[in-house]
């Protein structure tokens, strides 16, 4: 992401709107210019780099586009280091007692490098050059991963995007019926930074996500503002969604109205913004995987559909891992249960319980020892179905069936 410094938007009618970079060939011309730049660099001090940044931002209206492009090429593709198998600390540490046992003065300093040198095995002018090397302008840029110049535009205006939520304190999500595994790569995201959410909603009509942010939580702090910044590139891989988020209004820019309390930021799926983070895997495991697999096979008309569902609990979130649709339009949800962590099996049927749900069916592994774990399925009557190896979609089917009379969905 960006410093706040380097964020860049404007205000229109309380909406705010965030700067984007266009592959224009001035955007490419200058991205290839800022790649090639850190390229040569290579083997080079981190304040070498910066020189070199400098010059190519002297004169230029747009240096702050620079400067962040940059600051994704150092942070996301480049790696610094201090170039030395020596720790710098201790060179340090060991220079330091040498002086303290000797008053310093300007004769002398080459002498202390000189016994450093010989206890370290190395030359006084390593030993010299080693004092600080670990300080972020004397590190050598060691690695460098080129991006494609106009991934490098793509990025720089999410972060831009992302920077608008730094300060957000409300954040509404609209997300409509996804593409399979979407939804729970979003609540493991939720999870992952610490954001509280509340969901509300059918996989038929969408689901409406709700957060709250910094300043009904914690005050001022931009804290889970920043939370809510990182979040924002996992919610790129939902298909179809609508985010509207309240922000504090920047008090220190010199621009800002002062009669304004609030500021709205808003984006959609349609407004191409590409993330980089990892796609979701269609299955978490070769039991769902196989499952499907097998379900395919069945010729039934029931119609399988994957993770659709998010069933709002108190204290949390299940995503089942189908939906089994009937030809009438009813359905029932499937949640197979492989894993075997204790705390995990314990979470899981504890939030099953919390759902009040009659329509799902719980299939266990036999190879689970729910005993042991301390979980009991009573509670959940004929939903429960055990397997052995594989999951049987026709034992599913042969459940579901009786199920959907029973909750006269």
């Amino acid at each position: 992401m960006l410093p706040t410094d380097l964020l860049m938007f404007r205000v229109k009618a309380g909406l705010v709107q965030p700067r984007v970079l266009n592959p224009t060939p001035g955007n490419r011309q200058l991205t290839e210019l800022l790649i090639q730049t850190f390229q040569s660099s290579l083997g080079r001090q981190r304040a070498q780099l910066e020189d070199e940044l400098k010059l190519l931002e002297a004169g230029r209206s747009d240096y702050r586009v620079l400067r962040g492009l940059a600051h994704i090429l150092a942070t996301d593709h480049s790696e610094f280091e201090t170039g030395s198998l020596t720790d710098p600390a201790s060179v340090r540490s060991r220079v330091f007692e040498l002086v303290q046992a000797h008053p310093p003065s300007r004769l002398r300093r080459g002498a202390v490098l000189a016994q450093v040198a010989a206890t370290l095995g190395q030359t006084p002018e390593e030993i010299d050059r080693l004092l600080y090397a670990d300080l972020p302008g004397e590190q050598l840029l060691t690695r460098f991963e080129p991006p494609e110049p106009e991934a490098l535009l793509t990025r720089f205006n999410l972060a831009q995007a992302q920077g608008m939520l730094y300060r957000a304190y409300s954040l509404i999500i609209t997300a409509r019926r996804n593409e399979p595994a979407r939804y729970k790569q979003l609540l493991k995201y939720t999870k992952l930074f610490g954001l509280m959410v509340t969901v509300e909603g059918d996989a038929d009509t969408g689901f409406t996500l709700t957060m709250d942010g910094p300043t009904s939580l914690f005050g001022g702090t931009t804290r889970y503002g920043l939370a809510l910044a990182k979040f924002l590139p996992a919610l790129l891989h939902v298909t179809k969604w609508d985010l509207t988020a309240a922000l504090k209004p920047r008090r220190d820019l010199a621009w800002v109205d002062p009669a304004d309390e609030e500021w709205t930021f808003e984006l959609t799926s349609e407004d191409g913004y590409v993330s980089h983070y990892p796609e979701p895997k269609e299955h978490d495991s070769a039991l769902e995987s196989g499952f499907e697999e097998r379900f395919h096979k069945l010729g039934s008309p029931w119609r399988l559909e994957r993770e659709v569902d998010l069933v709002p609990v108190p204290g949390g979130v299940i995503i089942p891992d189908f939906r089994l649709v009937h030809p009438d339009g009813r359905s029932v949800l499937l949640e197979i249960v492989g894993y075997w962590r204790p705390e995990y099996l314990i979470k899981k049927f504890e939030l099953l319980r919390r759902s009040g749900r009659t329509d799902v069916i719980v299939a266990v592994s036999e190879r689970l020892n729910l005993e042991r774990a301390g979980v009991g399925v009573q509670d959940f009557g004929e939903r429960v179905l055990f397997f052995k190896g594989v999951l049987d979609p026709k034992r599913v089917l042969a459940l579901a069936e009786p199920l959907l009379a029973e909750t006269g969905d």
